[in-house]
């Protein structure tokens, strides 16, 4: 007698400072299906999607919308990480404007030119620009997530007035939008096993 095949895990990736982990536990309430979450990097995630590595991805927006499905979820603060002993410390929140003669280490905000030249700092990964705050040569703005997941007792992070946040969404190819697709769609839209969709 031959043994039931074992289903192919539902896979789901996630962006940096995303936590999927409440819609994997109401997942595996509602399907038999294995979940596999997926980190990615934040540049990696459409590209996973479109090349069929994975079924959904939790991104940043935006993305290219051809061919692909895009719910958005909520909108992120943006905060600036500078050091401990950044004029910025002593506020609980800061202006956009206020920064105008900083080093951005990950280049400013959109749309947003500083009075001062900018160091051509090396691409580097968020860890390493939140360590380049720390010493007090620049200063980082990321989203609120992104630097509590990165937070050293060296740093403080405050949110910055005047700034867009960033959305996170939830994004999958058309092609793919099968039922095990509309169910997480319906996990993270909050409908339970007993809800319907209408």
């Amino acid at each position: 007698m031959t043994p039931p095949a074992v289903p192919r895990p539902f896979r789901v990736g996630f962006v940096t400072g995303v936590t999927p982990d409440k819609w994997a536990r109401a997942w595996r309430e509602q399907r038999r299906e294995p979940l596999e979450l997926v980190p990615l990097e934040e540049d990696a995630a459409e590209a996973a999607l479109r090349g069929g590595s994975l079924d959904m991805a939790l991104v940043r927006l935006p993305v290219g919308r051809d061919g692909m499905h895009v719910v958005s979820l909520y909108r992120e603060v943006p905060v600036v990480v500078v050091a401990c002993e950044h004029v910025v410390a002593a506020y609980d929140e800061v202006a956009l404007a206020d920064l105008t003669d900083e080093q951005f280490v990950l280049g400013p905000p959109a749309g947003f030119e500083p009075d001062t030249a900018q160091l051509d700092f090396v691409s580097m990964i968020v860890a390493d620009a939140v360590e380049v705050a720390a010493s007090g040569t620049g200063v980082v703005v990321l989203p609120m997530s992104v630097a509590r997941l990165h937070h050293r007792k060296d740093v403080v992070h405050r949110p910055v007035l005047g700034l867009p946040g960033t959305e996170v969404g939830l994004a999958w190819l058309v092609a793919h939008d099968d039922e095990l697709t509309q169910t997480f769609v319906g996990v993270v839209r909050g409908r339970t096993a007993r809800s319907s969709r209408g």
